[in-house]
């Protein structure tokens, strides 16, 4: 099979993870590969660096280096770097990167000012991580570059936009969201192979991630959502929400400016134009869906390697239900 995955960064790289340990223990599935389209609009530039965290954590995670605690980062780090600009007064100082984490940033930041599109410096990261020979492809869903901001209400009494790590890592998504915006969105292309990974999948999964500033950002790149609709391979998500509330990060905060229901049904309409399958937790199985979708409920607690494996694991059963 080709399956296709749309992800955000630790929620999605985890459950993708377990995607191929299902795979792996799987004969009949022998022979498939995964295409992981990955969010870009989290991206930002430090101490002169280009980071990408969600593609970051996709590459960590699925090549064994990630910090298991946290989710993101590498296992074992140092901050001898940044112990030292941080004495230097260099800001930000809210943002903190390990001493292994920084040499990925100056290598794509080079490979970058050499010319190079983010997605041949994701294609030499993945080499580096050993991606492919686990017939996984990482793609940026756009070569553009766009950072998503956070507009929030100043002590003026007026507005002021922020960039959304920000928001999410200074101040812990906690100051109101008015809106969010995505600088450089409307003028984006999908990378190379983003357009055909999802018309060419057999299956096309939605993982945990977050629906407003992961998978919403991937949406809102120009084709990409005409794509998902028109593809002929079944699109199943899962909820990043059980019970009204977010397995991680701050997915509540992210749903209030749009007005949805913090809900695995409200995050469900936000999908429902090219959603086919939706897996919701048992604490959600009575809630009320769209009538087009199927719904199928389970534990959706990713507490290891086996968890996450077991929901992907559903997440191909109910695709091959809906084919």
């Amino acid at each position: 099979m080709q399956i296709t995955a749309l992800s955000g960064g630790v929620g999605g790289a985890r459950f993708v993870r377990g995607l191929l340990r299902a795979l792996a223990d799987d004969p009949d599935h022998e022979g498939s590969t995964v295409t992981v389209v990955g969010n870009t609009g989290d991206d930002i530039t430090l101490f002169g660096l280009r980071v990408c965290p969600d593609l970051d954590s996709l590459l960590y995670t699925l090549g064994g280096g990630v910090d298991e605690a946290q989710g993101w980062g590498r296992a074992d780090e140092s901050h001898h770097v940044m112990a030292e600009l941080t004495a230097l007064g260099v800001p930000p100082q809210w943002f903190s990167l390990g001493d292994k984490d920084f040499g990925t940033h100056v290598a794509r930041s080079l490979w970058l000012g050499r010319g190079a599109s983010l997605s041949e410096a994701t294609e030499r990261l993945a080499q580096r991580w050993g991606l492919p020979d686990r017939g996984v492809r990482l793609l940026p869903v756009t070569d553009a570059p766009i950072e998503t901001h956070v507009v929030v209400d100043d002590e003026a009494g007026g507005e002021r936009a922020i960039h959304f790590q920000e928001w999410w890592v200074r101040h812990g998504a906690a100051l109101p969201a008015l809106r969010f915006t995505v600088a450089g969105l409307a003028q984006a292309a999908p990378a190379p192979g983003v357009l055909e990974a999802i018309r060419e999948a057999d299956v096309v999964l939605l993982p945990p991630s977050n629906p407003v500033v992961s998978i919403g950002i991937i949406l809102g790149v120009p084709g990409v959502r005409d794509a998902l609709r028109g593809t002929r391979a079944p699109v199943v998500g899962v909820s990043p929400l059980i019970a009204g509330r977010p397995v991680r990060g701050h997915a509540d905060a992210c749903l209030a400016p749009l007005g949805v229901e913090a809900s695995a049904a409200g995050v469900a309409g936000l999908y429902e134009d090219l959603l086919d399958g939706w897996l919701v937790d048992e604490a959600d199985a009575g809630s009320s869906y769209p009538a087009r979708v199927r719904v199928r409920s389970l534990d959706l607690l990713m507490r290891d390697e086996a968890g996450a494996a077991r929901i992907a694991r559903a997440g191909l059963d109910l695709a091959a239900e809906l084919r």
